[in-house]
């Protein structure tokens, strides 16, 4: 079996209104005649590494039968099951390698000066070793990959009746990939990405910009640096940002240790420091169960302990913020197991302090 670019079913675009097909009904009968069909391949399938998973998604997909789904949103998961499979082999070979998504207008020309401050930002982070992620399209998007070239970029592309040509910079490319659905590719943009960077924008940009932000927030996604990057001379985020703190924190909705998840600058010196920075000594996160684990390339030494626990351990739900080597759970990433850990029961709702914690750790430690 091989795959293109995108699969074929994919690629197509479906001109037709698909929810008035009919619902499929399947009796009991058939049920346990095709449960006991596939059961001896469940079975052999379990014994294989990663396996259990795999398993679970064909019991799944075989109560699918007996739900009365109609033809239509048994495309709709069928498609996004495999856009995301197609979209995580792609990116199985980089996974090592450290990526940013940047978000932007699709109109913006070549003149403009956003368009100019992304090619160079994309250059000079590609320069350092980074990947680039973009929506593959004209505007930032190309912007993106015409400054970093095509080697380091991917490219995340939807389908649209308007705006949406792939870019000079991507077509053609292995690491292009094609999606029919927009949660399926913003689930790609933050899953594989370690930082992002939003430029100026329309709806779509300030939609990724948020929901980036909402999901660090609440923890649905780990966190990483958000930079805001202005033309100098203008005042796009700050704008934006004087509705988020005026409306949004004026009005209790959001938390005032919110605003540390992002920064705004016109600066592109300031936007690659928040980038890099980020990871000077803090390398990534997961949770062992309660235990949320930081891992850092240089331990905080006794002192700096006593002070983040005096800064930061009303994040913790019980107990303190320790340092500690690697939890023996973790020997599922081998090469990460001789990293320090700094680790904590964290309260799993102040992320923006859990921010500063962070930058605590890169700056002080």
């Amino acid at each position: 079996m091989t795959d293109d670019v995108a699969p074929p079913e994919v690629q197509e675009v479906e001109d037709t209104i698909e929810t008035q097909e009919p619902q499929i009904a399947v009796g009991r009968d058939q049920m346990e005649e095709v449960h006991a069909a596939a059961k001896p391949l469940m079975d052999a399938v379990a014994k294989l590494p990663g396996g259990d998973q795999i398993t679970e998604m064909l019991v799944t997909s075989l109560k699918l039968l007996r739900d009365n789904n109609n033809r239509a949103d048994l495309k709709l998961i069928n498609t996004s099951l495999k856009e995301l499979r197609y979209a995580l082999k792609i990116f199985e070979p980089y996974k090592e390698t450290r990526k940013i998504s940047i978000f932007g207008s699709a109109r913006t020309p070549e003149t403009a000066g956003d368009y100019k401050s992304a090619v160079e930002y994309s250059k000079r982070i590609a320069d350092l070793g980074w990947m680039i992620i973009t929506g593959a399209g004209g505007g930032i998007m190309a912007a993106g990959h015409g400054g970093a070239g095509a080697k380091p970029s991917f490219g995340l592309a939807i389908r649209l009746p308007f705006e949406q040509k792939t870019n000079e910079f991507i077509e053609g490319d292995p690491k292009l990939i094609n999606f029919k659905y927009f949660f399926t590719r913003k689930l790609m943009f933050v899953r594989s990405s370690h930082a992002v960077a939003v430029f100026p924008g329309g709806f779509g940009t300030m939609d990724e910009g948020f929901e980036v932000l909402t999901l660090i927030q609440t923890g649905k996604a780990p966190l990483m640096p958000i930079v805001f990057m202005d033309e100098p001379g203008s005042g796009v985020w700050r704008g934006w940002e004087r509705f988020v703190k005026e409306q949004l924190l004026g009005c209790k909705v959001i938390s005032p240790e919110d605003v540390n998840l992002y920064k705004i600058t016109q600066s592109i010196d300031e936007g690659i420091a928040e980038v890099t920075k980020f990871y000077s000594n803090f390398h990534s996160s997961r949770y062992v169960r309660d235990t949320l684990v930081l891992r850092v390339k240089r331990a905080p030494t006794a002192g700096q302990i006593d002070e983040i626990n005096r800064r930061f351990g009303k994040i913790c739900l019980k107990g303190r913020i320790e340092t500690q080597g690697a939890l023996p759970q973790e020997k599922d990433e081998p090469s990460l197991i001789d990293l320090p850990r700094v680790t904590l029961q964290f309260n799993r709702k102040d992320h923006g302090n859990l921010r500063l914690l962070v930058n605590y750790l890169n700056e002080e430690c």
